[in-house]
């Protein structure tokens, strides 16, 4: 029968063995839940920004993941796909995904809730979001691309279909291997992460125009003499 002590000794070394081991692509480093107030502070620092055609944006960043010049630069060197999203007020967030898959991990739930409940904290109400989802150089630098496209894809659709967020207010946006979070880093777990940036204000709805000045005018009654 092994001892106290001897058990003690095995359980001191697994958990060494397995705190040194890399996170898989499933994970990004240990999340830690942000409060609210953080998410709001993070983002509501918003002045101006680019006019960003996301459409357009995601065809530049497909037919980048596919070239394959042997002149291509290594991943640390390549040079930023959409640098003006560095201007952007951004807050960064270490989500749980199923390994290579879009699949949110329960252990994520509580940190996609706390950033919905920021989104419609008064100070963010009038602001438009990006959701970027990141990968890290592992992989096929293409299917990098596509897997960070549909992750950001399950956060936005969380955020509009479980937590009501308008989907006027998010975009999403996949940008694979060919914008790091950790530029000098292409392998750090920390580009697992999935980043919310401040796109904007919310565009402004016509006002309605009243009822009483679609309908035409009533001709004054005269009074026959």
């Amino acid at each position: 029968m092994m001892r106290l002590r001897d058990l003690g000794l095995l359980l001191t070394f697994a958990a060494s063995v397995a705190s040194s081991m890399p996170a898989s692509r499933g994970q990004t480093a240990a999340p830690a839940v942000p409060t609210r107030d953080d998410i709001v502070n993070a983002l509501g620092k918003f002045e101006t920004g680019p006019d960003l055609d996301i459409a357009a944006l995601k065809q530049k960043i497909s037919d980048r993941s596919k070239m394959r010049g042997k002149k291509e630069p290594e991943p640390a060197k390549r040079p930023l796909v959409v640098p003006e999203l560095n201007d952007l007020p951004t807050f960064n967030l270490a989500i749980q995904f199923d390994v290579d898959t879009p699949i949110i991990l329960p252990d994520s739930y509580e940190t996609v809730g706390r950033l919905a409940d920021a989104l419609v904290n008064a100070p963010l109400l009038p602001y438009t979001f990006l959701i970027v989802g990141h990968t890290d150089s592992n992989g096929r630098r293409e299917a990098n691309v596509i897997l960070s496209q549909r992750r950001a894809d399950a956060i936005r659709d969380a955020l509009v279909n479980t937590f009501k967020i308008s989907s006027k207010r998010l975009q999403s946006l996949g940008l694979g291997e060919e914008q790091f979070i950790d530029q000098a880093h292409p392998t750090s777990p920390v580009n697992l992460q999935i980043q919310v940036l401040t796109l904007g204000k919310v565009p402004e709805e016509p006002a309605a125009t009243s009822a009483a000045a679609t309908q035409p005018a009533k001709k004054s009654a005269r009074k026959k003499r």
